[in-house]
């Protein structure tokens, strides 16, 4: 099974966040965002520890007040992956997290005021080791810029971004990512595509409001993907009406799609039909959930019948092919034993621990 991805990826400056590389070789990043009540501390570490539980290498955390800020401070000490602190306009909020280890901070320079607020926020940022990301978006653009252009545009967007990067250009701070989001994808696209050509800066993908669970998994693909695959994006965040949880799942999934990242189970499975030996659907939705908590890579392929199974079994880590009586298994490419219809998923199951742990060990 093929691994390696044929993209070459833009040439950008690396930053950090936290512990997380952005940019540069590092590996695409996954991100969400909490939707808790920040103020709630117990129910925001509880979410971002099952966000870490599924692969999430940074979370995002809105701090709207300074109240929330001394809760993000709590937030932060209770867990181990990166914080990013969202802050909108008030610069007393962006000083005071931080101060209390935020390791990102999401705040548009050119919002936040008079030039002395904004230079204490970027000297802070600085002393600190802290990153700072722009995000532009779509719904919230300046209102000058929605008078010039009458409606959002992707020169709009483009343009909004290049205030806010000169602003930290003439600061002579450099550590900065940028997001140009809209809900209309090839406005997303195409604004992404100019502003790649005019920094060195790495840049957070996302469409914004994409939707709910499936049409928003469907836009987030489509746009993520049309940029990933010209090489164009260094950390992603899938913006789904859905459980925080499906956001980096989706997103892992969308690198594994383009062999750009390696996480977990790569199911391969047929859609099934009338020649079908096995219900596939429901092996393959079991194997899902059982097989949830697993990071490391693996090409599983289930198919259930002998006109592509073989083929597709052979090429994968741990393939099943629907036969009649029984069914074939294929372990390394290689035929390894036959199984009845009703132990398809527990030895399915059994295998797939039994290699991954081989590989382990060596």
């Amino acid at each position: 099974m093929h691994s390696l991805s044929p993209i070459i990826r833009r040439h950008t400056r690396q930053i950090q966040v936290g512990t997380v590389a952005v940019g540069g070789d590092a590996p695409i990043s996954v991100q969400s965002m909490t939707n808790t009540e920040t103020c709630d501390v117990t129910s925001t570490v509880a979410q971002i520890h099952a966000l870490q539980a599924v692969g999430a290498d940074i979370v995002r955390v809105s701090v709207p007040s300074l109240e929330a800020a001394e809760a993000f401070g709590e937030i932060k000490k209770a867990v181990t992956v990166p914080l990013i602190a969202d802050i909108h306009f008030d610069y007393r909020i962006a000083l005071r997290v931080a101060e209390l280890g935020a390791d990102c901070l999401r705040i548009n320079p050119g919002n936040i005021g008079r030039e002395d607020r904004v230079r204490s926020v970027v000297d802070s940022a600085r002393d600190k080791g802290i990153s700072i990301r722009i995000g532009v978006n779509a719904g919230s653009l300046e209102k000058d810029l929605q008078k010039q252009y009458g409606e959002p545009t992707a020169d709009a967007l483009v343009e909004s971004a290049l205030r806010h990067i000169d602003i930290l250009d003439k600061l002579n701070f450099t550590d900065f990512k940028v997001s140009l989001k809209a809900s209309e994808i090839f406005m997303t696209v195409a604004a992404y595509k100019k502003l790649a050509t005019q920094i060195e800066q790495p840049l957070h993908l996302g469409i914004t409001e994409a939707g709910g669970l499936r049409s928003g998994t469907i836009k987030s693909a489509i746009g993520i993907g049309m940029l990933l695959a010209e090489g164009i994006g260094d950390t992603i965040r899938v913006s789904l009406a859905a459980d925080p949880v499906e956001e980096i799942k989706v997103g892992f999934d969308i690198l594994k799609s383009l062999h750009l990242r390696q996480k977990g189970i790569n199911l391969i499975a047929c859609p099934s039909c009338s020649r079908q030996n096995f219900d596939v659907i429901k092996v393959v939705n079991a194997l899902e959930n059982r097989l949830s908590d697993i990071s490391q890579p693996l090409n599983v392929a289930v198919i259930g019948c002998v006109v592509n199974g073989p083929g597709e079994a052979r090429e994968a880590d741990v393939g099943l092919t629907g036969g009649t009586p029984n069914n074939l298994l294929y372990v390394g490419g290689k035929p390894d034993r036959k199984l009845k219809n009703e132990e398809l998923v527990e030895e399915l199951e059994k295998v797939i621990r039994d290699y991954l742990a081989h590989q382990t060990t060596g």
